[in-house]
């Protein structure tokens, strides 16, 4: 499988240089490493890891966004990282045809004191992503407008950030949206009057009202590059500020007391019976007291049937005898008798004619349709009683 593994980017004086060669790298100029694909259009993702290490450095960072587009390492080593050779382990995957291909790369980091740049400007680029800034062109032509407006002998990009590392948002894909980039670049010249414009109190002002601030060298960068000028950083190494503070003794601020003396390392045995006695025997035993109170109380005072009978009255134990022994008959003669049948099923006579009426039973009658209040025209063999006549003109 065909690979184009590397292309080492630099900032340095005179623009991009490419190389694809592990040479020595100063730690604080920009490295920027860009893996690609085979020549053909398949899909490939690349995974990179410091060898015998599940990740990379601390100041390395790794992109793709699709598995189409190209994979960026980038980063700016430290001063700790200067004279240890560095090995990235890069492994490839093909997505279509399931090959892997691995290389190693070798970084050697150097110092950078020999080219000091002691000024430094941090820009804020809104419409660019970080994989777009690496390139170089567009690098190159960033740092030829800034080249312009600062006028330095020696001008270096130092360090270059996604916005979403400093805590920014992820953009909505709506107007091809950038999440913004942010590029430090370093001088051996002061800064020009242009980027102090930023500073100016009408400018601040204008910033802290969300308003864009009137840069005079904008227009320089306009064409390409859309930057947050109140986002802007200016940076002077020049001026040594001391950090060291008199401590002045007052109020809250104990007197010295002299070196601190360590404990030994050898340690006195120590005797925990006594702990023990407090911690676990007291209790336990203060709890088989009162347990041994409450056992007597419920157990040893109990009053009985025996000491209740002889403390009730003669009267009331022969009226109680007499009651329970009458419940006690009833209750047996019941169990005994036999179960009447309901007068609904006993036969009756007609009071006129005087012939039995079969009763109704459910074997022979449907009682699910029958009313239960029957009327006089439902009842059987019933007599009609002639009704009394009231006194009166008769009328045809």
């Amino acid at each position: 499988m065909r690979r184009r593994w590397c292309r080492q980017q630099q900032a340095e004086e005179r623009g991009a240089m490419r190389c694809c060669a592990a040479g020595p790298w100063p730690h604080s100029a920009l490295t920027t490493l860009l893996l690609t694909g085979e020549i053909s259009n398949d899909p490939i993702t690349f995974n990179t890891n410091l060898m015998g290490y599940p990740d990379r450095p601390g100041w390395l960072r790794y992109i793709q966004r699709t598995p189409y587009s190209d994979g960026v390492l980038y980063g700016s080593p430290t001063v700790e990282n200067v004279g240890k050779p560095t090995i990235i382990e890069i492994t490839a995957y093909n997505r279509r045809t399931f090959e892997t291909a691995r290389h190693n790369l070798i970084i050697n980091i150097m110092s950078a004191e020999d080219f000091p740049l002691p000024y430094q400007a941090e820009f804020f680029i809104r419409n660019m992503n970080v994989e777009e800034m690496l390139a170089s062109e567009v690098l190159g032509d960033f740092l030829g407008a800034v080249k312009n407006v600062w006028q330095p002998e020696r001008l270096n990009a130092i360090n270059i950030t996604s916005a979403l590392d400093r805590g920014g948002r992820v953009p909505l894909p709506i107007n091809d949206m950038k999440e913004g980039v942010y590029v430090m670049v370093g001088a051996d010249v002061p800064f020009s009057s242009c980027l102090r414009e930023v500073e100016n109190p009408q400018n601040q002002l204008r910033c802290s009202q969300e308003m864009e601030p009137v840069i005079t060298c904008d227009k320089k960068f306009r064409t390409q590059f859309h930057i947050d000028w109140c986002k802007i950083s200016l940076v002077d190494n020049t001026k040594q500020v001391s950090t060291f503070q008199e401590v002045i003794r007052g109020e809250g601020i104990l007197p010295d007391g002299g070196e601190y003396k360590p404990p030994s390392d050898t340690l006195k045995s120590r005797d925990y019976y006594s702990d023990f006695l407090i911690t676990l025997a007291v209790p336990s035993a203060i709890a088989l007291v009162l347990f041994l109170i409450l056992a007597y109380i419920m157990c040893c005072r109990r009053e009985g049937v025996e000491k209740r009978n002889m403390q009730t009255p003669d009267i009331q134990l022969v009226h109680h005898s007499a009651i329970q022994k009458s419940t006690k008959e009833l209750r047996d003669m019941s169990k005994n008798r036999e179960i009447a049948w309901p007068l609904s099923t006993l036969p009756v006579f007609h009071p006129v004619t005087g012939e039995i009426v079969p009763a109704l039973h459910t074997d022979s009658y449907d009682n699910t349709s029958m009313p239960l209040m029957q009327t006089q025209q439902n009842l059987p063999h019933q007599t009609q009683i002639p009704q009394q006549q009231s006194a009166g003109k008769w009328y045809s």
